[in-house]
């Protein structure tokens, strides 16, 4: 980190989105921060952007869905001193209600997405997806 820079945390957000057969959206990180992991969709806010308008934007931005937030599902923290990150994520349920399915950043940020049911997820899963995926569990 330069010295010129603030060492504050960082808010994200992120949605799970489930299909008809209750598959979870995920999409596969081709950048830092946790590169090459499976992740739930989502990014980091603007300033003075709400976190719901966040995650709303977001999703259109990588996946092109049109989502309404159902409502908070969990909170996430991920601190990783030795790479200068700490990100503190608020994750929603989401539903889809337009658009269509597409990695908009293709040979960008987002290497991959797929469905995948709850009982059979990707092994390396990104930190705030894991939080999400223990608070679905909680549920059932």
């Amino acid at each position: 980190m330069k010295t010129t820079e603030l060492a504050v945390p960082r808010l994200g957000v992120g949605a799970v989105i489930r299909n008809d057969r209750g598959e979870i959206l995920m999409v596969l990180r081709n950048r830092e921060p946790e590169k090459d992991t499976w992740s739930i969709p989502g990014g980091k806010i603007d300033i003075y952007e709400t976190m719901e308008h966040g995650v709303v934007r977001e999703i259109k931005e990588e996946v092109n869905l049109d989502i309404a937030v159902i409502g908070v599902l969990c909170t996430a923290e991920t601190i990783r001193p030795e790479k200068a990150e700490h990100w503190v994520s608020v994750i929603y349920e989401a539903e889809i209600v337009g658009g269509e399915l597409r990695n908009m950043e293709e040979g960008g940020a987002i290497g991959a997405i797929d469905w995948f049911p709850l009982h059979r997820l990707p092994d390396k899963l990104a930190s705030f997806t894991t939080a999400a995926v223990a608070a679905l569990r909680q549920q059932k």
